[in-house]
């Protein structure tokens, strides 16, 4: 079984964010990256298919070379090879075509994506890399197995999980509970290593008009200052004058 990984390359939420250019471009001056969290748990999953049924495990990237440590780190997780798809990834339709032809060039089995990442939340890139390539897609993906040419998925849905099967190609948008968080995994010295001398292509971009820009980027208003109420009758009189909740 072959399978690829998308990753995206985001910031670490720790990271104070600011914006230059008029709030239109995000300044990326003293921020730590890191793997999409939503990735980190679908790359595990991975490893556990290429370590109990000898899957072969690719991750791809669209981004510049910023991008290279992020796709370093996962390839010390584990990973055979590594793409980078040469491209700013600012539209989540561009990053899905550009995917999708890593994709149809490899002719892999299955693709674990993120539902989202944490940057943009746009959570749209795997359904349309399903839909690019033929493939049938499971969205908040929790849970997965494979045997053979069939796949039984887990979703989150409201209320409850639901049980689907489906037969590969399969895309898998991936989330917490794919893996628990203690099974995700730091890298060793041994894989960092190794990660060193494994493949990492680089692909220049096929074209694909971006169908989204950014206008301006607006940071959450501050939050007012906190009143401590000392009685009943003080917190009552706050939320029905102030507030105007009762």
């Amino acid at each position: 079984m072959k399978i690829l990984v998308c990753i995206s390359h985001v910031p670490d939420t720790t990271s104070k964010i600011n914006f230059t250019d008029g709030d239109t471009k995000f300044d990326n001056n003293g921020v730590q990256f890191v793997i999409n969290p939503n990735d980190e748990f679908g790359l595990t999953r991975a490893m556990w298919f290429k370590e109990k049924q000898g899957a072969v495990v690719h991750v791809a990237n669209v981004g510049g070379p910023e991008t290279e440590p992020t796709l370093r780190k996962a390839l010390a997780i584990g990973a055979d090879e590594a793409i980078r798809i040469n491209m700013a990834a600012t539209d989540g339709y561009s990053v899905a075509v550009q995917l999708a032809e890593v994709v149809k060039d490899a002719a892999y089995d299955l693709v674990i994506a993120g539902r989202e990442s944490i940057d943009y939340n746009g959570g749209m890139v795997p359904g349309m890399i399903a839909q690019l390539t033929g493939a049938h897609f499971v969205n908040t993906c929790i849970g997965l197995e494979v045997d053979g040419n069939s796949a039984t998925a887990i979703r989150e849905i409201d209320g409850g999980k639901e049980t689907l099967k489906a037969s590969l190609p399969l895309v898998i948008g991936g989330q917490k509970g794919l893996v628990e968080e203690s099974d995700l995994r730091i890298p060793n010295m041994r894989g960092i290593m190794q990660a060193r001398t494994k493949p990492l292509h680089i692909k220049e971009p096929v074209t694909a008009e971006a169908e989204t820009t950014v206008d301006q980027f607006e940071k959450p208003t501050p939050r007012g200052a906190v009143k401590l109420a000392t009685s009943v009758d003080e917190l009552v009189q706050l939320l029905h004058n102030e507030a105007k909740v009762i």
